[in-house]
């Protein structure tokens, strides 16, 4: 529990210094709301066009398809806000051997590579997403009990574990690998394609955003359970893969640690 507290600790920490280097340029939030509103105003005129066509779409209404695109912008910020900046720091400190820095603090150097760099402003794309999440639960309030609510916020957290160990996967290749700037931003352009259910691709590129990069599990998977069309196995599947990948990538990372030879070697 002391663990966890201090790691929360951390977290707060940097969240706070983020918020103090963001502060510097206040211009970036607004370009960020613009940014942010427009993506999702884009993203929400998109399946207005196609239920002006159809009542369903691949079995998915209208609202739970809002839910979706909700889920899909909150966990993108989340991504944005702290796991993609640090892990693009994780892979900048290899090569240039500053990860020193973070090894050599009285604290566990996953967790401080994992939280070194928040970037605040993406707080702009969950609060966000947030929002429209709510009104679609609103909306499909007769639909939602305490079962698929709880289910929901399980599967969230557990896919936001993968899609975090995934990450960290990746960026920990960087002790093997030495080109390697591109492949958050093939991560990225994979992630986009989670702005519709997975059930509507075909089956190829369905299972790559399920097995191979698991952007399901971070999105469509969570809306599933809250409209309760998951299957109990389904879920227990998911809860189980998190903490396969969570354990997993732990494994990775300390693999990794044994290749690095920092700017002091």
């Amino acid at each position: 529990m002391r663990a966890v507290l201090r790691d929360v600790g951390l977290l707060w920490l940097s969240f706070r210094l983020g918020a103090l280097d963001a502060l510097q340029y206040r211009a970036d939030f607004f370009v960020q709301l613009v940014q942010s509103s427009v993506g999702l105003v884009t993203a929400l005129a998109g399946v207005a066009v196609v239920f002006g066509q159809t009542d369903r779409l691949a079995g998915w209404s209208q609202d739970e398809l809002f839910a979706l695109i909700g889920v899909f912008t909150l966990v993108g910020g989340l991504i944005g806000m702290v796991i993609r900046p640090s892990m693009e720091r994780l892979m900048e400190g290899v090569r240039l051997g500053t990860l020193d820095f973070a090894l050599t603090k009285p604290a566990d150097a996953q967790v401080l590579v994992s939280i070194q760099r928040v970037d605040v402003w993406r707080t702009v794309d969950v609060v966000l997403g947030a929002g429209l999440l709510l009104i679609a639960i609103s909306r499909l309030g007769q639909h939602i009990g305490p079962a698929q609510a709880i289910a929901f916020g399980l599967v969230l957290v557990a896919g936001v574990v993968i899609i975090y160990s995934f990450l960290l996967i990746l960026a920990t290749l960087a002790f093997w690998l030495v080109r390697l700037e591109n492949i958050l931003v093939i991560f990225g352009s994979m992630y986009e394609a989670g702005r519709w259910p997975v059930g509507i691709y075909p089956p190829w590129l369905r299972a790559t955003l399920t097995f191979i990069v698991p952007v399901a599990f971070a999105i469509t998977i969570p809306v599933e359970s809250l409209v309760g069309r998951l299957e109990p196995t389904t879920l227990v599947g998911t809860l189980l893969l998190a903490a396969g990948f969570l354990v997993g990538s732990r494994l990775i990372w300390k693999l990794g640690l044994r290749h690095y030879t920092g700017a002091s070697a």
